[in-house]
């Protein structure tokens, strides 16, 4: 009998918990005079809290997701093109809280979309690239993105998930992260609790990621003028934007609050990066590499279809030729001797 009650024990135990911490989970990161002080950067832990995860744990789970992503999507070779949104990435990750190390991988996709999964495996669409006016606007973005992965949110989302699960469903006990629904709307087999988040994380990770493109140099006014683009965008042409993106731009509460950090916190700096001319350059590569793309789509498209029969016959006008039979079944012709 003990052994069919314990785990009703400890899921009580945990909602007990989580009724005591769940305050500090919701409350966005500039709770705290530190974390409202880009200053602060870097030596301040901005991923504390309830966490049923080790960090070691959290990357090797977003490394399995990573190599399922990769498995499924189609991947940016062209180095010129990897090497530069990787770079921006990693000077944006210096200049943030993150303590695991990154791994930023472009898909090529014109769909605007961009996720980082726990552990740092980050993906950037390169609608993002052809969407965004300058650097600062992409910078922006994988900022946001990054400021989940130094947060821990997918793995925090996923704890708290696990908590209600406990109490709710206490005789599952051990079913863990298994139950958690795919995100069909990706395509990817991704869980959905590791990519969207609540609306104190998403704050949370506004706020955070304006601190990093500041510090980065950029002007965080760019941040708010992307995500504020591509809700007009999606309005005026809807499908442009990947499902999970689409929950990503702020509300209007979420613009204000932006605008106040901004204003309040971010102390005017004489002079910002808005773009380069590298970002002008990859930008037309990108959208060369998308257009020949499209060539190739039409030049398919007036090509003969090719269809094998069931013995194996190609016909290059589509028709199936007659079948021819087969060696073993031809008769044994034998000649008459005189």
């Amino acid at each position: 009998m003990n052994s069919i009650f314990q785990p009703v024990q400890r899921a009580t135990a945990l909602v007990a918990l989580f009724s005591l911490i769940s305050p500090s989970l919701i409350t966005p990161a500039f709770a705290g005079d530190k974390k409202k002080d880009p200053n602060e950067i870097g030596n301040r832990d901005v991923g504390k809290g309830v966490n049923f995860y080790s960090i070691e744990k959290e990357i090797g789970m977003g490394k399995q997701m990573a190599q399922e992503v990769e498995r499924q999507a189609k991947i940016v070779d062209d180095p010129i093109i990897a090497e530069y949104v990787n770079r921006i990435g990693q000077n944006l990750v210096r200049n943030s809280d993150a303590k695991v190390p990154f791994t930023i991988k472009v898909i090529d996709s014109e769909e605007i979309n961009a996720f980082a999964l726990p552990g740092g495996f980050f993906f950037v669409n390169t609608g993002i690239l052809l969407n965004a006016d300058n650097e600062a606007e992409m910078a922006g973005v994988m900022a946001h993105e990054i400021a989940h992965v130094a947060a821990r949110h997918g793995t925090k989302q996923a704890t708290r998930g696990q908590i209600v699960q406990y109490g709710t469903l206490p005789l599952i006990f051990m079913g863990g992260i298994a139950g958690y629904a795919i995100y069909q709307g990706m395509g990817l087999a991704v869980p959905l609790g590791f990519l969207k988040f609540s609306r104190g994380f998403e704050s949370e990770a506004d706020m955070l990621g304006l601190e990093y493109i500041y510090k980065a140099g950029y002007d965080p006014q760019s941040f708010v003028d992307f995500f504020e683009k591509v809700q007009s965008q999606e309005k005026r042409k809807p499908g442009t934007v990947s499902k999970l993106f689409s929950s990503h731009p702020p509300t209007d509460d979420r613009i204000k609050n932006s605008q106040m950090v901004i204003q309040k916190y971010l102390k005017e700096k004489p002079e910002y990066v808005v773009s380069t001319s590298e970002f002008n350059d990859v930008k037309t590569r990108v959208l060369a590499m998308h257009n020949r793309r499209k060539v190739d789509d039409v030049k398919d498209a007036g090509r003969p279809t090719l269809r094998r029969n069931p013995n194996g016959q190609i016909d290059v006008n589509g028709d199936e030729k007659a079948p021819k039979a087969d060696q073993e079944d031809r008769p044994t012709l034998k000649r008459r001797e005189n």
